[in-house]
C-alpha cells in the first residue's frame, strides 16, 4: 500500500489521488455533485425575474442571488455529502478495515478523503459561478475575492469534517444517505439557497443561523454584490470555525474503522450468506 521511504506530503497526495480515481468512476456521483446543482441555476433563472430582496440585505439579481448560494450548496454536497455516504459504506464493506490493516497512517487515508473532497468541491465552486458570469453576467468585483476565497476555504473545511463526523454517525451505509439529506436539504431552504426568505419568523431566522450552511451562503452572495463591502464576514467565519471543531471532536471520539454489529450493508450482508 505505501513505502516506508515516501515523504508523507507524497502518501497524502496519492491518497487524494486514490480518492479522486474512485469519485470518477462513479459517474452518477460526478453526475450530482457537478452538474446537478447547476441545473437548478438554469431552472432559476428560467423561472424566476427581477431582484430578490431578502430583510436587511441589498437588492440581489436572480443570477447574483443563485449563482453564489448553489455554489456553496454544491461545494457543501461534495464535502459533507459524499464523504459522509461514501466512509459510511466503506466501513459496512470492510474497506476501512483493510486500510487500516495496511502500513498506511489511519490518518493519511482521511487526509487523502478530505483533500479529494475539497478539490471537487472546488471544481464544483468554480462550475458555478464561471456559468454564472459566463452565461448569465454575474459581475466579478477583484477587491472582495480575498474575502470569497478565504470564506470558500473554510467552508469546504467546515463541511468536510462535518462529514465525517455524518460517517461516525449514520449506523450503516444504506442509512447514510437519509441522514444526509435529512440534515442538508432542509437546512438549505431556510439557508437563503433554494429560496429567499423576506421576512422569516424569529425561530425560523434562529434556527437557519444556528447551522453552517447560510454562514457558507451569505459572504459568497456579498461577494457578488455590488453594494456589499470588501472585508471579510468575521462572524459567519466564526460559526463555521465551531462548527469544524464540533465536526472533528465528535468524528475522533466516534468514528469505527469496523463494521457495526447488525448495521452492514445490504450488499455486504448478501455476501456473509453467500460466504456462509
Amino acid at each position: 500500500m505505501s513505502d516506508d521511504r515516501t515523504p508523507i506530503a507524497g502518501l497524502v497526495w496519492q491518497q487524494i489521488r486514490y480518492q479522486n480515481r474512485l469519485f470518477w468512476r462513479s459517474p452518477v456521483a460526478a453526475f450530482f455533485t457537478l452538474a446537478f446543482p447547476l441545473m437548478f441555476l438554469v431552472l432559476f433563472n428560467l423561472l424566476f425575474e427581477g431582484d430578490i430582496e431578502i430583510a436587511g440585505r441589498d437588492p440581489l439579481t436572480i443570477a447574483q442571488f443563485y449563482a453564489p448560494a448553489l455554489a456553496a450548496f454544491a461545494a457543501a454536497s461534495a464535502t459533507y455529502t459524499n464523504i459522509g455516504i461514501g466512509q459510511a459504506i466503506a466501513r459496512d464493506e470492510r474497506i476501512l478495515k483493510r486500510f487500516r490493516s495496511t502500513p498506511l497512517p489511519p490518518w493519511v487515508y482521511m487526509a487523502g478523503v478530505v483533500g479529494s473532497a475539497i478539490w471537487l468541491a472546488l471544481i464544483a465552486t468554480v462550475i458555478m459561478l464561471s456559468v454564472g458570469v459566463v452565461v448569465y453576467g454575474v459581475e466579478v468585483y477583484p477587491a472582495r475575492l480575498p474575502a470569497a476565497a478565504l470564506t470558500l476555504f473554510v467552508g469546504v473545511t467546515t463541511f468536510a469534517l462535518l462529514g465525517l463526523a455524518l460517517a461516525a454517525f449514520a449506523p450503516s451505509g444504506d442509512a447514510a444517505p437519509a441522514v444526509a439529506n435529512a440534515t442538508l436539504l432542509p437546512v438549505a431552504f431556510i439557508s437563503d439557497v433554494f429560496i429567499p426568505i423576506q421576512d422569516p419568523a424569529p425561530w425560523l431566522k434562529f434556527i437557519g443561523d444556528f447551522f453552517p450552511l447560510k454562514h457558507f451562503v451569505v459572504p459568497l452572495q456579498e461577494a457578488f454584490n455590488p453594494f456589499a463591502g470588501t472585508g471579510v464576514r468575521w462572524g459567519d467565519l466564526g460559526v463555521m470555525v465551531i462548527w469544524t471543531v464540533v465536526g472533528l471532536a465528535y468524528a475522533l471520539r466516534s468514528f469505527s474503522w469496523e463494521p457495526r454489529t447488525g448495521g452492514g450493508s445490504r450488499r455486504c450482508r448478501r455476501r456473509s450468506r453467500t460466504a456462509a
